[in-house]
């Protein structure tokens, strides 16, 4: 591939993914965004969100990289284990296929698809993503029972950030 059909590659991935950010800015009540994009032998993308002086860094493969995400968890403290075990490593994880804003439940108020215990079938809705105005409805990629689940409701999520666990 040359390089001039490498960089048109990612100047399309990086055009889609500011206007992926412009919306998630938009729709939640994030107050500040910075972006780190580095290409190379070792691409790298790092995101910082700043929520009303709270910050949050994730750090993401791009997605023409390797499938194993290397996200940051974007769970808060509480619902983390004592050991300082990476969520995206373990066994069962579900990660996010886009950037956007996950969502538990239908709509606010409701009961949500899944809760931890719950057995669940391959293909059931574990949760939302929005993106850019659109729902997606993430399904469970195996049969098992939902262990963790590492996001609040109402979470900015990006690419490749572990969602929950279903074992």
């Amino acid at each position: 591939m040359s390089n001039d059909s490498q960089n048109g590659k990612h100047h399309e991935g990086d055009v889609a993914f500011i206007q992926s950010l412009a919306e998630l800015l938009n729709a939640s009540d994030l107050s500040e965004l910075s972006v780190k994009r580095e290409y190379g032998e070792h691409d790298r993308l790092t995101v910082s969100l700043s929520k009303q002086g709270k910050q949050i860094a994730y750090a993401a493969a791009p997605v023409a990289a390797a499938p194993a995400p290397a996200a940051a968890p974007s769970a808060p403290a509480a619902q983390l284990p004592a050991v300082s075990e990476d969520p995206a490593s373990l066994p069962g994880v579900v990660t996010s296929p886009m950037v956007g804003t996950a969502y538990l439940s239908a709509e606010p108020g409701a009961t949500p698809f899944v809760q931890i215990g719950q057995a669940v079938a391959e293909g059931d809705t574990l949760l939302i993503v929005e993106a850019m105005k659109t729902m997606n409805h993430i399904p469970s990629p195996r049969a098992g029972t939902v262990k963790r689940i590492l996001i609040d409701d109402g979470t900015p999520v990006e690419f490749g950030a572990p969602l929950m666990v279903v074992e």
